[in-house]
């Protein structure tokens, strides 16, 4: 992590609704649309403050609640590298995956930082290192890192049949 990346630290059970509120459901849909509105009721200073390159550390069950879009596109529509977290909810799990949100599943880190530490994320080794402490995750099958270097399922899933249709 260099200097200018930060880390938002947040507890367990953070809900869709904590990170972008259901009563813009239906009047934002776009990244642009839905940036101002990330975290407004749990950080109202995320959404000015937070920069590409930032990291998410929470607790369990990040991202219960609906099923809703909205919360990983506009996460990962402001750069957000990586959420890391104790567990997820299946539902934000796979949303995310379909946005490019690169989520890791690893208590120890969580556990491991505390406010002001530098964290560097590997994702070829599979190591988070906290200060001077690396704690190892599995690492993410390459499939899903193509997924998030294409900006999520539909445009993987577009190059994908371009390239079998050449």
């Amino acid at each position: 992590m260099s200097n200018q990346d930060k880390i938002w630290k947040y507890g367990d059970d953070i809900n869709t609704d904590m990170l972008f509120p259901g009563k813009y459901t239906y009047t934002c849909s776009t990244p642009d649309e839905i940036k101002p509105h990330l975290l407004e009721d749990l950080d109202p200073s995320f959404a000015t403050e937070v920069k590409s390159g930032d990291i998410i550390m929470a607790g369990k069950n990040f991202g219960c609640g609906s099923s809703r879009e909205q919360p990983a596109l506009g996460l990962r529509a402001v750069g957000i590298k990586a959420v890391i977290a104790r567990s997820y909810a299946r539902i934000f799990y796979r949303a995310a995956i379909n946005q490019g949100l690169l989520l890791i599943e690893c208590p120890e880190a969580v556990d491991a930082y505390i406010d002001g530490a530098e964290v560097n994320l590997d994702l070829t080794t599979g190591i988070i290192r906290i200060d001077d402490k690396e704690i190892e995750f599995p690492t993410l099958p390459a499939e899903i890192l193509e997924i998030r270097d294409n900006g999520g399922l539909l445009p993987y899933t577009r190059k994908k049949l371009e390239a079998s249709r050449k």
